[in-house]
């Protein structure tokens, strides 16, 4: 990737709290969870689980797999695809950051035992680029051998679920934390399937320096050409390749970009109008106004008074 990207990506994020928990289902079980407001983490142990999503076929997790789900996407997990399954809520009502538990769910049949995690962010600063990103990154038990501290991280999770020394549960949540951002890296190193477009263009050389520039100097005066020519690509080449792989046509990307900054300004700040308009890199407010109604359906000023 052009940079660091990945940091450019999880920057605005700001992870403000991980709640964890340790499961013991014996088969035949099921759980299904709704969209939840963070990001998901489940790493099985040992056994294996199925896990679906609404209109995917199901993904079957062996020992020492990890699946990500960057946007808390509705899913089922169980012994098997398509067996029934028990609310969320039932079996774990409470997931306030900081939480701590264990869930065991009995049965006849064989056990797994798998680590999960959820870290809260604030959606409303996840960048356009994120939000981008697959509902579901599985990393297989071989392919963490290829990240040691990957792996070893999430080793020592597990072994040391117990442990109850001083600091153990602020050492566990940090280690959530990191475990999370090395799985988005180790998924960038992988190769790209054709169903998941954005991985292609966050290793696309040209792509992923064009969006290098847009998340991180988005307040410059980019044109098509400008940030063709920052790919690397003729200007028609660019905005198909870009538009193929991110999505979205560049020009828009950025725009995006640019009022997910102008929120957070709003929002987080007392800095009126006109300054905001130069942060995000309108040279008039006029047009930073008519821009940011058109976004957001509201002006900037009703924008900050619904927030505050």
């Amino acid at each position: 990737m052009s940079g660091d990207l990945l940091s450019d990506l999880l920057a605005p994020l700001r992870l403000h709290g991980v709640f964890h928990s340790r499961w013991l289902a014996h088969a035949p079980w099921g759980v299904s969870g709704e969209r939840d407001n963070c990001a998901l983490l489940h790493y099985v142990v040992t056994g294996s689980c199925a896990v679906e999503l609404p209109g995917s076929a199901p993904v079957r997790l062996e020992p020492g797999d990890l699946a990500v789900f960057p946007h808390g996407s509705a899913h089922r997990l169980g012994d098997r695809p398509g067996g029934p399954a028990v609310p969320l809520t039932e079996v774990l009502p409470e997931r306030e950051p900081g939480d701590v538990t264990t869930v065991e769910i009995p049965g006849p049949g064989p056990r797994t035992l798998m680590l999960c995690g959820g870290l809260h962010y604030d959606r409303a600063a996840a960048a356009p680029l994120y939000k981008a990103l697959p509902p579901l990154l599985t990393l297989r038990s071989e392919q963490l051998h290829a990240h040691p501290l990957l792996g070893a991280t999430l080793r020592q999770l597990a072994g040391e679920w117990d442990t109850a020394g001083p600091g153990a549960q602020l050492v566990a949540l940090r280690a959530f934390e990191m475990v999370f951002v090395l799985a988005l890296r180790a998924a960038l190193d992988l190769g790209c399937p054709a169903d998941q477009p954005i991985l292609q263009a966050l290793r696309h050389p040209g792509v992923a320096a064009a969006l290098s520039a847009v998340h991180t100097r988005f307040t410059e005066t980019w044109t098509l050409e400008s940030l063709a020519a920052e790919a690397g690509m003729s200007r028609s080449a660019f905005a198909a390749t870009f538009r193929r792989l991110v999505g979205q046509a560049p020009m828009r990307h950025l725009t995006a970009r640019r009022m997910q900054e102008a929120a957070r300004l709003l929002t987080e700040t007392r800095l009126p109008q006109h300054r905001i308009s130069e942060r995000v890199g309108y040279g008039s407010p006029v047009g930073f106004h008519l821009a940011f109604r058109q976004w957001y359906g509201v002006t900037p000023g009703d924008y900050r008074h619904r927030a505050g």
